[in-house]
């Protein structure tokens, strides 16, 4: 049976339930040959097919990278696609293969910025979590680190605790004072008071 006939859409299903329940049994099973199906669909005609493709995919990613990280160039591909489903799903299951794919998506990381830049929020929040991956590549980091600097530095407030929070793991002696001094910076933006405190809590954290 082939694995399209489980999607929620051929099943005429509104819910991701199907595409969520068909992730994990393909993770189960180490099913490499249903992934490569699920790839060659992303150019089906069928959005719907295409939406529900990409779902699984990153869902699979989010479990188990290993299995999707030999699609990596694909992911990249996605980018430049004008349905922003593919595009935003893209750049999710790209960051569910980052630190296994350093090689591959460091090269590519400018039009992962671009794209992140025009793109949704939940484009964006993935971006500044693959920059985050990659801070912690040794050959990567300074780039990285001054990548993701960046993002800080324009990041909508709503979104810049999650950030401050999610770049702890990356940051020491070399990189703390930079970092430090950018959320300082930003601290008088931040209107919501729960926000900046949670941003102050990164500050007092790093500084130790």
């Amino acid at each position: 049976m082939s694995v399209i006939s489980k999607l929620a859409s051929s099943l005429g299903r509104r819910d991701e339930t199907p595409n969520e329940e068909l992730a994990k049994e393909i993770v189960a099973n180490k099913d490499k040959k249903a992934i490569k199906e699920l790839v060659a669909h992303l150019s089906d005609s069928d959005k719907k097919i295409q939406s529900d493709c990409i779902k699984v995919l990153y869902e699979v990613g989010e479990q188990a990278p290993t299995l999707i990280s030999s699609y990596a160039n694909e992911f990249i591909a996605l980018l430049d696609n004008k349905n922003n489903r593919l595009q935003w799903g893209a750049m999710t299951a790209i960051d569910a293969i980052a630190e296994e794919t350093a090689d591959i998506i460091y090269p590519a990381l400018g039009k992962i910025i671009d794209i992140a830049d025009k793109g949704s929020v939940i484009t964006t929040d993935h971006c500044v979590s693959i920059l985050i991956k990659l801070c912690a590549v040794k050959k990567y980091a300074e780039d990285c680190f001054q990548l993701l600097i960046e993002q800080l530095k324009s990041s909508p407030t709503n979104q810049l605790p999650m950030y401050a929070e999610q770049a702890i793991p990356i940051i020491n002696k070399d990189n703390k004072t930079q970092f430090i001094k950018v959320l300082t910076e930003r601290l008088p933006d931040i209107e919501k008071d729960t926000k900046r405190a949670r941003v102050e809590k990164v500050i007092k954290k790093v500084s130790k």
